[in-house]
């Protein structure tokens, strides 16, 4: 398992990622994982989440891009000192990868501000990643 955190502008995002066997295929070449993401109002002003753009690198260096409303359905509001939690999944057609990206925040004042979330590494436990 593999764990990120950052925190931007009083927001914190923790990530940990692990290997989900039963949902990958390795002899056609399908590895799935899934990340679950803790976000953390640790400030004074209460945001919402609008928007995610991740940034996802296979073992190969190959780069794609996902970018869309809220997160799982949800463009959730966070008051001060509240949390929000999700999990999702993540397909690779290696082993091994990595992820990161922005969340799109607005604040009560209408200010428009990204948060970052640190890169978290995908890997099935029994590759060979150095």
């Amino acid at each position: 398992m593999s764990s990120s955190e950052a925190t931007t502008r009083n927001i914190r995002v923790r990530v940990q990622a692990e290997y989900d066997p039963s949902r990958s295929r390795p002899q056609q070449s399908e590895w799935f994982f899934l990340y679950t993401v803790n976000i953390r109002n640790e400030g004074n002003d209460t945001v919402r989440l609008i928007s995610r753009h991740w940034v996802i690198t296979d073992g190969m260096g190959q780069v794609k891009e996902v970018q869309g409303p809220g997160v799982v359905g949800n463009q959730p509001v966070l008051a001060p000192g509240q949390n929000f939690e999700y999990t999702s999944g993540c397909p690779l057609t290696t082993p091994f990868g990595s992820m990161h990206g922005t969340y799109q925040m607005i604040n009560q004042g209408d200010e428009q501000f990204d948060i970052e979330i640190a890169p978290f590494t995908l890997t099935e436990p029994y590759s060979n990643v150095n």
